[in-house]
């Protein structure tokens, strides 16, 4: 589960859905989440003076009944202060989610549909990430939808020094789908689908049979882990805020200028300075679009992909030999292929490194010596270490000329 799950749900009460859904406003504490995990989003200039806060129950249950969505999405008391928590308390991030989807859904909706999956699925990572590709917890989760490593490779990610593809947008949403499509084969039920992304299929399971073999959300509730139980209200409330913000006089955030891109399959290994040095773009563009290369390195040797501008990605392909050229040598070939080991030479104490050899001197040890061990004159061995006299120091080490 994300970092970002757990501050937003950490603080819900363990009570049973009836209990909290009679409960007093005042006695359930919402845990504030939107101050540490989503402060980065307040971005718009909206200064609206017409927020419609709170509504009748009533108009929050219809427009839930209303979305288009395959997945149920129930209301109670729970879903309302969760839906009051984003248009009420966070109207300026909920903005600029609303903006950040206008980029991330489009591909959430192109591969959900590849997949058969239920396009709502895509606020899943709206409440694991608040659309952040670069959102990382203390657990180790990553990405939009928050992999933990072993998890993402289980499912396809390539997840290393170089490259984390848990970053990479249209890469881990592919995960994701083969994630989820395997959780509901398990369930058949994409409430407890949700529950279990959020938890893991072992503790859904638990609960199942704590539960006497019931297989809803809502009966199971009690028997979820703590941080759960808030999970799909949460997910719930999302879907209600990010369709109604509008008709809550929220309004759009700041333009986040994503331009038209492109993807280009590259199997060369290369630098994102290379790129931005010979292209129209500024390397924390290519940064922002590329969020999977760790170290701004395409590691190449099989297919890579590289999200460039429309606008831009001709030039890449014409000039492509160019830009693998640029300075390749600090940013690409700067790496030691082979290191030679130090070796023994022999008896005589000697040992060689990268073809040099060398020789530390002991006590007792003369210049006419150690020249004679190695079959060179006084003369040429003291040429060799810039030597001005014959005195030599134990401990010293000499470099030995080829003889």
């Amino acid at each position: 589960m994300s970092l970002f799950s757990i501050i937003l749900l950490v603080t819900t009460l363990n009570l049973s859905p009836d209990s909290l859904i009679s409960s007093s406003s005042d006695t359930l504490e919402l845990p504030l989440f939107f101050d540490e995990a989503l402060a980065a989003l307040d971005t718009t200039e909206c200064t609206s003076d017409t927020l419609i806060t709170e509504l009748p129950d009533s108009v929050y249950k219809a427009r839930l009944q209303a979305l288009p969505f395959v997945i149920e999405v129930p209301y109670n008391e729970v879903v309302r202060r969760y839906i009051l928590r984003y248009v009420k308390h966070s109207p300026r991030q909920l903005a600029s989610l609303q903006r950040k989807a206008e980029y991330y859904f489009p591909i959430f909706e192109d591969i959900l549909g590849k997949h058969g999956l239920p396009f709502e699925l895509c606020y899943l990572p709206v409440i694991e990430s608040a659309l952040n590709p670069q959102a990382r917890s203390h657990m180790g989760a990553v990405g939009l939808w928050q992999f933990m490593p072993a998890t993402g490779k289980k499912y396809g990610l390539e997840v290393n020094s170089l490259i984390d593809e848990r970053m990479d947008p249209v890469r881990s949403t592919e995960a994701a789908c083969r994630f989820l499509k395997a959780l509901y084969g398990i369930f058949g039920d994409w409430n407890l689908v949700i529950a279990a992304y959020n938890c893991g299929p072992g503790n859904v399971n638990k609960a199942i049979h704590r539960a006497g073999g019931k297989r809803d959300f809502w009966s199971i509730y009690p028997f979820l882990p703590k941080e759960t139980r808030g999970y799909l209200p949460i997910f719930i409330a999302a879907s209600y805020a990010m369709n109604y913000a509008d008709v809550h006089g929220i309004c759009p955030a700041a333009d986040l200028r994503y331009p038209v891109t492109d993807t280009i399959v590259t199997t060369e290994r290369q630098h994102l300075k290379q790129i931005a040095a010979n292209l129209d773009i500024t390397i924390e563009e290519l940064r922002r679009l590329n969020p999977q290369y760790a170290r701004d390195i395409i590691p190449g040797g099989k297919e890579y992909a590289l999200c460039l501008p429309v606008a831009i990605s001709g030039s890449y392909i014409d000039q492509q030999d160019t830009i693998l050229a640029y300075q390749a040598k600090e940013l690409i070939h700067n790496r030691r292929a082979e290191i030679d080991l130090m070796q023994k030479t022999g008896l005589n104490g000697g040992y060689s490194v990268n073809g040099v050899t060398y020789y530390k001197i002991k006590e007792g040890d003369t210049l006419g010596g150690i020249a004679a061990k190695f079959h060179v004159s006084v003369k040429r061995l003291k040429a060799f270490n810039g030597l001005t006299s014959d005195f030599i120091r134990a401990g010293k080490t000499l470099k030995i000329p080829n003889v």
